[in-house]
């Protein structure tokens, strides 16, 4: 029988392909798992994917699609031919990344104080103003060591031009670390050879660097920090990574229910009374955290939480009013804050952005609604988009009206030829788009993670790659400097 699944005809068709080149060789880590993948049987590959597949199933790892009648709960598909990152381009995301962070820390330490970037002319007031995530009751936070942003998802992508850029910063309650984490447990046990030849850089010990994290950040004077994992509940759509992070860190998950203020310290309802909590990872938003402080009706949150957190009895991992610099607005002022704070250059550069509340942007906008992608400010998930070339005249005057009413919730950004990676369609290989989304970890020091979360839009020719909108994942390989720091194939991750 003829073998199907093999790379002998796998077309790259014109983008950038993180495992072949142009002319079809191997990228530089990818050749043992090329190698292997073509000396397998078709049989072989699809019952690895389909034990794949069952692995994940049976952990539970799961997300809520909220309004979808076909029911709530999804299996995160799974594509078990990983991106490969090389050495040299990993090193240069993670000294960016690092870059970014320090800047947008200082950014949030200044905008909830003296408002220096705003005097200076660099960010119009009236951006910040209308940004519908800066909080007012945090004017005169001081965080512990003036860290606004403890774990920040950042999504990258790469175009055709062979360059990486950063399509958007997630700093207020990130998710996707723990597929990261299951889909490199389930791939080592179905490759195990091949991580040992490439050299595979570790994920493993991401829940004790985020442990540590959060350690170095409890309030000043606190011997033995007590850290717990707030959610929202079961009902959420990350619950099982809020979990899974629990388990693996091993500290309590708790709901706003299971802690009270008193005396502006926060305690844990426990079998032997009350525990004082210094350290709360928050998976809950900034609307729902306090009602005494956010939203009045909110059911979720801790009454007083904000008075402690101000009185500096607790801290709180991301801070509240982080998410100022999710806007995607203010996104497009970050390069300016790189030089502004840190008198550099950004190493990793912005997709070229038009802010629509600039009349000449907007203006051009409107003109090119057929070739720009259009972001609403503050909607995430794949929705309040619109991507010009596959749209309908219908669907750009809907945008074109709502850009008018509303311009400041708007940008726009050229279409991006998004750099793909061979995936499992059917009985052969298509190269779908990808991108990219590491995590850092910032508390006394900045740690990346080797690698992140590489999410795959499945759809054919679909450059939207959120799970909420058919898209899928698959294992990040970042291949290591030396041997001295690569995936041990007999650990679990």
């Amino acid at each position: 029988m003829v073998k199907k699944l093999s790379f002998a005809d796998y077309d790259i068709g014109g983008f950038f392909d993180e495992l072949f080149t142009e002319n079809g060789a191997s990228r530089q880590g990818a050749e043992s798992l090329i190698e292997q993948i073509n000396a397998m049987s078709d049989e072989d590959l699809l019952s690895r994917q389909r034990g794949i597949e069952a692995a994940l199933m049976r952990m539970g790892i799961t997300f809520t699609v909220y309004g979808d009648e076909a029911g709530t709960e999804k299996i995160f598909p799974f594509d078990l031919i990983p991106r490969i990152v090389q050495a040299s381009d990993w090193r240069h995301i993670e000294a960016g990344l690092k870059q970014r962070i320090g800047a947008l820390n200082l950014f949030l330490q200044d905008i909830y104080h003296e408002q220096e970037f705003v005097k200076e002319g660099l960010l119009p007031r009236e951006m910040l103003e209308k940004a519908k995530s800066f909080r007012p009751q945090c004017v005169g936070l001081n965080p512990p060591g003036n860290v606004w942003c403890h774990i920040t998802g950042t999504d990258l992508v790469r175009h055709s031009d062979g360059a990486i850029y950063v399509l958007e910063d997630n700093l207020r309650c990130p998710s996707g670390v723990s597929y990261v984490l299951q889909n490199r447990l389930v791939m080592k046990r179905s490759f195990p050879q091949v991580f040992a030849d490439s050299g595979v850089r570790p994920v493993v010990n991401y829940s004790t660097k985020l442990l540590e994290t959060m350690l170095s950040v409890a309030p000043e004077g606190v011997e033995n920090p007590t850290v717990v994992v707030l959610t929202p509940g079961i009902y959420n759509s990350a619950y099982y990574e809020h979990s899974f992070l629990a388990q693996q860190m091993g500290v309590e998950l708790v709901q706003g229910d299971d802690l009270m203020v008193e005396d502006d310290r926060v305690y844990m309802f426990t079998t032997d009374g009350l525990q004082q909590v210094d350290v709360i990872y928050r998976r809950i938003d900034d609307d729902f955290m306090d009602p005494l402080a956010f939203r009045k009706d909110s059911m979720l949150g801790v009454p007083g939480l904000m008075k402690a957190y101000r009185k500096g009895n607790v801290t709180l991992c991301n801070a509240p009013g982080t998410g100022v610099a999710d806007d995607k607005v203010i996104y497009a002022y970050v390069p300016e804050m790189i030089r502004y704070y840190l008198s550099e250059e950004p190493i990793l550069p912005n997709v070229p952005t038009y802010v629509c509340q600039r009349e000449e942007d907007r203006k051009y906008v409107l003109a090119h609604l057929d070739e720009l992608v259009v972001k609403a400010a503050n909607e995430a998930g794949g929705y309040g988009m619109l991507i010009g070339p596959h749209s309908t005249k219908e669907q750009q005057e809907k945008f074109a009206a709502q850009i008018e009413a509303d311009p400041r919730n708007y940008i726009a950004q050229p279409t991006l030829g998004l750099s793909r990676v061979p995936t499992i369609v059917d009985d052969h290989f298509e190269g779908r788009h990808v991108d990219l989304r590491p995590y850092i970890l910032c508390g006394k020091s900045v740690w990346v993670l080797p690698g992140g979360l590489t999410r795959v839009a499945l759809k054919k020719g679909s450059l939207v790659v959120n799970s909420s909108q058919g898209g899928g994942s698959k294992d990040t390989w970042v291949i290591a400097d030396s041997k001295t720091d690569v995936a041990d194939p007999e650990s679990a991750i």
